[in-house]
């Protein structure tokens, strides 16, 4: 009887959310506008609204939701046709399919297999230490290379991975296997794509987040303290690794320990190794695409410690130096490579790139088009709906003034309430919006009122920053979140268990570090204003 009334209220999900959606979007739509509030903004927070629930609920596939843009957008005087259809096909659209290329063809050619058995044996086979590896590795890659790339290159080891240790048969456990199997997929995928995010933040390089800030803060305050890249690091790394062991500790609790009385898991992970026999040809290529690939997304762009001392230069403008010397007037074309170059460069290339011979006698290619139809077309258009969103919040205004309501309620407040209120603000609004469009938009109203309340405006500035890349809720908050929603292997209840609790463990763990360690690094001093804070007025 119990299961039964669970099914049932299950199967109404979806009428559920079907009617509150559009409950929803039928109020906002007609309560009374804000006095500063733009009519179409108020027409995009209503159909925001609408979408939300729907993703929530999956009260129609999550994909159909995400295409509510293309209708709504023109319909209701948002935006017109072209610019809307734009924000499903871009450089960051393609960055993504590149990248689902060479992941189909690392699983087409075994490369995942052979990846995921050593990396279990060079990490240990214990589900718990493979989740902890998971989280540090990919954390590490984002600390470099952009939060997308880095899950993009871990996320097919942590499927394979996923198949071995269900070959394996690794737990012990009352619970029925499916639902041990189902607990350990997705601690790991979502550590992937969390960690990935965690990861970024922790260098200036590793999200444009960061980037935007250093950049707003140059300008807002050209005479006040400049953070260096290695200051950053001493300051937020050690944010960092608690938040990613906090996080660990939350994805693995309650998980199934591996069996002490069956054969050592070691030495069944050497003979699947075995099994496996010498690297084949196809392999071989296969790997070298995916390093080549790694090493190009890292190297793009200089790699910088500090202003002036450059680590490694990077490549990007190379081409076009040659181009240049070679009497090709291209110098304006600057900055134009990105890593979605990288990525479909490199999986166009494997449809050219010689694999083996079939049994026939023909050529067989790393990668063919019918195993590239295989992309989660799904996933793409959710991330375009996302895109379609973010662009909209900021040509309704609507962000400028969400911006504007958090600054007016957070004058008068205590500065540990301001920190808070910061965190908490930006981590949940970036679930819906662009973290990029969000912190270019509330960044400067924190200066602004950071000034008028003659406090250091770091003091709230940088932990908006750091929040915006902390939103582990919903898919379309983060591209790494939308990745591994892909597998098919995490359902919307996981992601929105989880991240919840996540979201307000990053609130409260960032407003302690600001509290009790990033104001002594900085050396803010409460009480009295900066002699910088007037000089040059935001």
């Amino acid at each position: 009887m119990i299961g039964d009334s669970s099914h049932s209220v299950e199967s109404r999900i979806p009428f559920y959310g079907k009617l509150f959606s559009l409950i929803a979007f039928v109020i906002i739509l007609n309560l009374p506008a804000p006095a500063d509030m733009t009519s179409s903004a108020q027409r995009l927070a209503a159909i925001t609204a609408l979408m939300a629930i729907l993703w929530m609920t999956q009260a129609i596939p999550i994909a159909a939701t995400s295409l509510i843009p293309l209708v709504a957008f023109p319909v209701f005087g948002i935006q017109d046709p072209k610019t809307v259809s734009g924000s499903y096909m871009n450089e960051n659209i393609f960055l993504y399919m590149g990248g689902f290329i060479i992941a189909l063809g690392i699983e087409k050619w075994g490369v995942h297999k052979r990846i995921a058995l050593n990396t279990i044996r060079v990490i240990g086979s214990s589900p718990r230490r493979v989740v902890l590896g998971f989280l540090f590795a990919t954390a590490f890659l984002s600390m470099w290379i952009s939060n997308t790339a880095s899950t993009l290159l871990m996320l097919p080891i942590g499927m394979a991975i996923i198949g071995s240790i269900s070959e394996l048969a690794m737990f012990d456990s009352e619970e029925d296997s499916s639902k041990a199997i189902q607990h350990f997929s997705v601690a790991l995928l979502l550590g992937i794509a969390y960690s990935a995010s965690i990861g970024g933040v922790t260098t200036l390089i590793g999200t444009p987040t960061n980037i935007a800030f250093q950049s707003i803060w140059t300008s807002q305050f050209p005479d006040g303290p400049q953070l260096s890249a290695g200051e950053w690091m001493i300051m937020v790394v050690p944010f960092g690794i608690t938040f990613l062991l906090l996080t660990w500790m939350v994805l693995c609790w309650n998980m199934p320990r591996l069996s002490s009385s069956k054969e050592s898991s070691k030495a069944i992970i050497n003979e699947h190794v075995r099994k496996l026999g010498k690297p084949t040809r196809p392999e071989i290529l296969m790997l070298m695409v995916f390093v080549v690939t790694a090493v190009l997304w890292i190297t793009r762009k200089p790699l910088t410690f500090g202003e002036d001392f450059v680590l490694l230069p990077g490549w990007e403008s190379l081409p076009l130096h040659f181009l240049t010397r070679w009497g090709i007037p291209v110098e304006s074309a600057s900055g134009w490579v990105h890593d979605s170059t990288v990525a479909m460069g490199m999986a166009l290339l494997m449809f050219a790139i010689p694999a083996q011979k079939s049994e026939q006698g023909e050529t067989e290619y790393l990668m063919d088009w019918e195993t590239a139809e295989r992309l989660p077309w799904g996933v793409l258009l959710l991330i375009g709906g996302g895109f379609a969103i973010a662009s909209a919040f900021s040509s309704t205004e609507l962000s400028d003034w969400v911006g504007q309501v958090f600054s007016q309620l957070i004058a008068g407040w205590p500065a540990w309430a301001l920190i808070f209120a910061a965190c908490l603000m930006l981590t949940f609004l970036t679930e819906f919006t662009s973290n990029i469009a969000t912190v270019n938009t509330v960044l400067p109203i924190m200066a602004a009122t950071a000034v008028s309340l003659d406090i250091d405006p770091r003091l709230i500035m940088i932990p908006a920053a750091i929040s915006a890349s902390c939103a582990f809720t919903m898919p379309i908050a983060t591209p790494p979140n939308a990745i591994v929603f892909a597998s098919g292997k995490i359902k919307m209840s996981d992601m929105l268990k989880y991240g919840i609790i996540l979201n307000l463990i990053g609130v409260f763990l960032l407003t302690a570090f600001m509290w009790f360690y990033f104001v002594p690094q900085l050396g803010i001093e409460f009480g009295s204003a900066p002699e910088w804070l007037h000089q040059h007025k935001p």
